[in-house]
């Protein structure tokens, strides 16, 4: 009788945790639309003459001006939009709704346009050769597209250039992510142990952000062409970051190592740290299940996500700086961290019990997105300071692809995500009374 009354509990618990994760479900993918269906109304991929404010669609035959801009952010080359461009196919899948992966076609066929592409090129080139010509570039549309010298300028580009290659491949595709591979491989500054490095601010420095820069573009190129040669690359990187940037104390990873004097900086940064996180979940992704060294990023990924479990506030959310309370809460970074730890519980790399930080850090990010889909209190890009005053007052923005992405990725992996089911500890109470029986 007694086995009766608890098996009946706990289905009426379970109904009970079921119906809810339907609402809860229902209400994530909601947001979800409301948020891509205003980035796909917003998205103008036309140019715009800012003096005489004649629009485009089409270069061809257009003489060359400076005036001549993009017409939106979310027709431009920068990291952030193949961060959304990842963000929005994973959406298209989930969903099964052509329309967000048709927004990634539309996207990149606009940008491929010989036309458009060729006209910006020849302003490139013009300015490029002009004194300090490097330096003035930025303001020709597509200039990282060209320029390719940073991680930033192709790296999450060609990454989600690849998976939009696999159901359309294009020519034109598959000659830029070659160029990318040959670059991230041969050009990329690198420590003569192959951490990847930039010139600045001090000469070398090990840029946080760099993780997921690389290795995006890196596993995924493991996964095109089945050489093992990019994921053998891509766990190198992980490993050394790890060398150079974890504090053990803390654990949690510093925004950047100085090479020439020795030491981290100042600041534990929230996205640094999410940029991180998530380079390591998209390994994990696609690196092979039977790789020798799976179960050293997986160990490595468990660490973090440990140590990143601990700073959470009690909204869900994580700060800018992440072990300064006084900074604010950002959603960028809460964001990635969403989305990796909710794949890790997804896929097993993670104990089921870390579905409750993920969706306590989901139930946060709902709190910053308005009833149109807004998504706000997105730290703009940031670059490595010695202060911490810098990152404390960096401003916050709304609607900027920087925070979209990582957000429409976040709740992508919450809608596969069963809830945390606590046992209820009447539950095992009869293990006691076995046990007391022996």
């Amino acid at each position: 009788m007694k086995q009766s009354k608890l098996l009946i509990f706990l289905l009426l618990f379970a109904s009970i945790k079921t119906t809810v994760y339907a609402q809860s479900s229902a209400s994530t993918e909601e947001v979800l639309r409301k948020i891509a269906d205003r980035i796909i109304s917003q998205a103008d991929f036309s140019f715009i003459n800012t003096r005489t404010h004649e629009t485009y669609s089409n270069l061809k035959n257009l003489p060359v001006l400076p005036d001549i801009q993009l017409a939106s952010q979310y027709a431009d080359w920068h990291y952030t939009n193949g961060v959304l461009n990842i963000a929005m196919l994973d959406l298209s899948d989930t969903l099964h709704d052509s329309k967000y992966r048709e927004f990634v076609d539309h996207y990149f066929s606009f940008v491929f346009n010989p036309d458009n592409l060729n006209y910006f090129r020849r302003e490139y080139d013009s300015v490029l050769h002009t004194p300090n010509g490097l330096e003035k570039v930025a303001r020709v549309p597509w200039y990282m597209f060209f320029r390719m010298i940073r991680l930033d300028d192709y790296g999450t580009m060609a990454g989600s250039l690849i998976q939009e290659y696999q159901f359309h491949p294009d020519p034109a595709y598959k000659a830029y992510i070659d160029k990318a591979a040959y670059t991230l491989l041969n050009r990329e500054p690198q420590l003569k142990d192959g951490t990847i490095a930039r010139y600045f601010p001090h000469q070398m420095t090990i840029w946080g952000d760099d993780l997921y820069m690389s290795v995006a573009l890196l596993a995924r190129l493991g996964y095109l062409t089945g050489d093992k040669k990019y994921f053998n690359m891509a766990v190198h990187q992980v490993m050394m970051f790890h060398h150079y940037l974890w504090d053990s104390v803390k654990h949690l990873y510093y925004h950047c190592y100085y090479m020439d004097s020795h030491h981290p900086g100042v600041a534990y940064w929230g996205r640094a740290n999410g940029w991180m996180m998530m380079a390591q979940a998209d390994l994990l992704t696609y690196l092979p299940k039977d790789d020798p060294n799976r179960k050293i990023l997986l160990d490595l990924f468990r660490q973090q996500v440990e140590g990143i479990a601990r700073y959470q506030g009690p909204n869900g959310l994580w700060h800018q700086l992440l072990d300064k309370t006084d900074s604010y809460f950002e959603t960028s970074c809460s964001a990635m961290f969403t989305f990796s730890i909710a794949r890790g519980v997804n896929r097993g790399w993670l104990e089921p019990d870390y579905a409750q930080v993920a969706a306590f850090g989901w139930k946060g990010i709902l709190s910053k997105i308005t009833a149109d889909g807004d998504v706000t209190d997105i730290c703009p890009g940031t670059g490595i300071a010695p202060s911490t005053v810098v990152y404390y007052n960096r401003p916050l923005e709304k609607n900027t692809p920087m925070g979209e992405g990582p957000v429409l990725r976040a709740g992508t992996e919450i809608l596969h995500m069963q809830p945390y089911r606590e046992i209820p500890a009447s539950a095992t109470y009869h293990l006691i009374q076995d046990r007391n029986k022996k």
